[in-house]
Formats: C-alpha cells, sequence, structure tokens
C-alpha cells in the first residue's frame, strides 16, 4: 500500500495575503478556493510539478502563524528557481550549502547540497534544495 503525502497545512494570519504571496509571487497554482461560511475558508494551492499541495485558511488551520518552518521543495534548477522568486518579489537567501559541521555557507556543496530559504509573510520557512540532474 502506498502513503502518498497529500496535503500540508500552513497556518497564516491572513488568507487574502498568503493566496496572493504563495499564488502571485512564489507561482503555485490556487486549486481552489472555497469559503464555508463567514469564518471558515480553505484555498488549496500547489506548486508547479508537485502531487503535494499547501492549505491555507481560516477558521480550519491549528498552529500559529509562522510556527511551520523547513518545509523542503526540490528543484532541477535553483539559479532559475530564486530567479523566479526575486521577480516576484520574494526576500530569498543567496544560494547556501551545508559544510562538513553543519555549518552553511555561501555557494553549492557537493551533489545534493545547494540551497536557498525564504518566508512567507508570516515566518512560515521555506527550503529549496537542487537536485542534481543526473538524480530521479
Amino acid at each position: 500500500m502506498d502513503w502518498k503525502l497529500e496535503l500540508v497545512m500552513i497556518p497564516v494570519s491572513d488568507v487574502d495575503r498568503a493566496k496572493h504571496f504563495y499564488s502571485e509571487q512564489v507561482g503555485f497554482a490556487v486549486d481552489h478556493d472555497t469559503a464555508f461560511n463567514e469564518q471558515t475558508r480553505f484555498v488549496q494551492l500547489t506548486p508547479p510539478g508537485s502531487a503535494c499541495s499547501i492549505a491555507i485558511s481560516s477558521g480550519a488551520a491549528s498552529g500559529a502563524p509562522g510556527s511551520v518552518q523547513g518545509v523542503q521543495l526540490v528543484v532541477d534548477d535553483l539559479d532559475q528557481a530564486r530567479e523566479t522568486l526575486v521577480k516576484g518579489g520574494v526576500e530569498v537567501s543567496e544560494i547556501r550549502h551545508f559544510d562538513e559541521d553543519g555549518v552553511q555557507r555561501p555557494g553549492r556543496g557537493d551533489p545534493w547540497n545547494a540551497f536557498i530559504f525564504f518566508s512567507d509573510p508570516d515566518g512560515n520557512g521555506w527550503t529549496l534544495q537542487e537536485r542534481p540532474s543526473d538524480a530521479s
């Protein structure tokens, strides 16, 4: 039996602001935006090419806005991903790697050791990791 990760809840303080950030600035597709009543709204967004989505909501998420850290996406071209984020107005780190002591350093390391980092308006933290072109 397969167990597939389908949805990750991201707690936010303002659904409209977060929807704009993730869809217009980061480039996630808006799968649906449903208001169940005046207190509960659910927005599902999916990163390009991903089988897993995120959800932002009012009245449905647990956790404090900004409390999710380390959600990680994998991309084929970290330079292109960074350029897309910068063009969208996202504050994003330079490319970094981790040395043998686990300390972040500028530039790329060995294969699978190149990352960029950004946060949403509430402070939820994201990591993008570059997948080597020969990896599947």
